[in-house]
């Protein structure tokens, strides 16, 4: 795992949440410029702190490392929304998106 990587995704992660990275280092029990380190990557988490970290961010580790998925929480919101529509609401949801889509 490249220290380039991880610290521009958390960079791009948290930035996505609105919250800086010395209220998130605070929030998950660490010094003030521990999410900094990482993000200039000068420090690499612990696979516990990573943890926390998703947690923290609301994601899955899986999304932390999926690059194309630019907003991993509120996709994450979205798809524990999507599981409670019938077939019929998810196929108007599915034409939607393909519309917005084409539009880009």
């Amino acid at each position: 795992m490249e220290l380039q990587f991880f610290g521009e995704r958390l960079a791009q992660i948290r930035l996505a949440k609105g919250v800086s990275a010395r209220d998130m280092s605070l929030s998950i029990g660490q010094s003030a410029n521990y999410i900094n380190k990482i993000e200039n990557k000068k420090a690499f988490p612990s696979m516990t702190m990573f943890f926390y970290i998703c947690d923290y961010l609301n994601i899955s580790p899986q999304d932390f490392f999926d690059e194309s998925n630019r907003r991993p929480e509120q996709a994450a919101v979205l798809i524990e929304d999507l599981k409670r529509l019938d077939e019929q609401e998810l196929s108007h949801i599915a034409w939607l998106v393909k519309r917005l889509l084409c539009k880009s």
